[in-house]
């Protein structure tokens, strides 16, 4: 199992890093998107997560914490889910914006080939 996400993770970055690479606008929102999935997936693999472990603490005595769900991974990925989403939806706006203004979705406002 730990293959296949090490192997998710470097497939998302290498896509997202040959698509910031891209001349397009378009291209490189997307390139952005996908970085952030990958670095999204690498911060769940690190916070070691539990499938059937409680969450919380119970302050009963003595108390084993490697029996719990460490909850700060799942907190640090929603919080980089919503503000990717916004980011996004900014990039967009000026994408279009960009692209109503010079009639070019290019980096530099030229086509291929000018």
């Amino acid at each position: 199992m730990e293959l296949v996400l090490a192997l998710g993770i470097g497939v998302l970055t290498a896509a997202g890093v040959w698509l910031l690479l891209r001349p397009r606008t378009f291209q490189v929102i997307i390139g952005l998107s996908l970085l952030g999935y990958a670095v999204n997936l690498f911060i769940f693999a690190m916070g070691r997560l539990r499938s059937g472990s409680p969450p919380v603490l119970r302050g009963e005595g003595h108390v084993d914490p490697a029996a719990y769900a460490d909850p700060v991974p799942q907190a640090l990925v929603l919080t980089a889910i919503v503000i990717s989403f916004a980011l996004t939806a900014l990039f967009l706006v000026v994408l279009l914006t960009s692209r109503g203004i010079t009639g070019s979705d290019h980096i530099d406002g030229r086509e291929p080939g000018e």
